[in-house]
């Protein structure tokens, strides 16, 4: 392999990532009659998947210096989707962030945001803001200062208070500095399209404090200095480009992206605490 390519690789994939991604990286075997996952270079493939999602590329477009063909990083990258890498890898960096005490347990704040869909029929709808557009919708759930900690996809014609529960059941259990794991966040703050009498009684429920605008009495601007957090976690969120337009056929394939692209925004408040 050149040079060049194997620099590339320490650039996308720094070695300390590639710590917290190899231990998880399931283990394959070849078929007797072929046919089966091939021996590859590893590291090489989750670099190009990296690739992918932060350029935006098609497959078939990948460069050679990564040194996998654009098939074997597909099927490699179909198998770790279905081993459910991406959520272990999630996990793995909040509970590096967790144990150093850089999450903000104060409240939890929700928001979703729309993309076209080029392909795909699952997790998909009309948008009903886009001249009934074939989309998908990408709801997100992030700590008190932004950092995404819990993800979903669904179609756009979805509305999006029906992903409040699931978002906030879909918080791992998360390593703390000290004493147990944690998952509930102390306040729950969104919008008034979260609002409804059933989601004040299930949080309260669960001693989460509903800090959710109400609809007729106060405008969603008094989230004011919270809200910009979250529209920030889905920004960082679209910088990975793959994710600004629906290509991927599978609804599967786009929210493993949507979820390694949470694990790398997630790892760049990590690097910045431990350098």
């Amino acid at each position: 392999m050149p040079s060049h390519g194997c620099r590339s690789f320490a650039t996308v994939v720094p070695d300390e990532l590639w710590a917290l991604v190899a231990p998880l990286l399931p283990s394959f075997a070849s078929r007797p009659q072929g046919g089966g996952t091939a021996p590859c270079d590893e590291r090489a493939v989750f670099t190009a998947v990296v690739y992918v999602l932060t350029s935006g590329c098609a497959w078939r477009h990948l460069p050679e210096t990564f040194g996998v063909s654009p098939a074997t990083a597909h099927r490699r990258f179909s198998a770790w989707t279905e081993a459910g890498l991406w959520r272990r890898l999630h996990r793995a960096v909040l509970d590096e962030l967790g144990v150093r005490g850089e999450l903000d347990w104060t409240s939890a704040i929700v928001d979703a945001a729309s993309v076209r869909a080029k392909k795909g029929d699952r997790l998909t709808g009309r948008n009903p803001v886009d001249r009934g557009k074939k989309g998908s919708k990408l709801h997100v759930l992030s700590d008190a200062q932004g950092l995404p900690l819990a993800l979903g996809v669904s179609g756009t014609n979805v509305h999006d208070s029906q992903a409040l529960l699931p978002l906030i059941l879909g918080i791992p259990a998360i390593r703390s500095r000290r004493g147990p794991r944690r998952r509930r966040p102390a306040k729950l703050r969104a919008d008034m399209a979260y609002h409804s009498v059933e989601h004040l009684r299930w949080l309260r429920g669960r001693n989460i404090v509903p800090r959710i605008a109400r609809p007729g009495i106060e405008s969603s601007e008094r989230l004011g200095r919270h809200r910009w957090k979250i529209e920030q976690s889905i920004s960082w969120l679209f910088g990975y480009r793959r994710l600004t337009v629906r290509y991927e056929r599978k609804g599967t394939h786009f929210l493993a992206f949507l979820g390694l692209a949470a694990a790398l925004t997630c790892y760049k408040k990590l690097t910045k605490i431990t350098t």
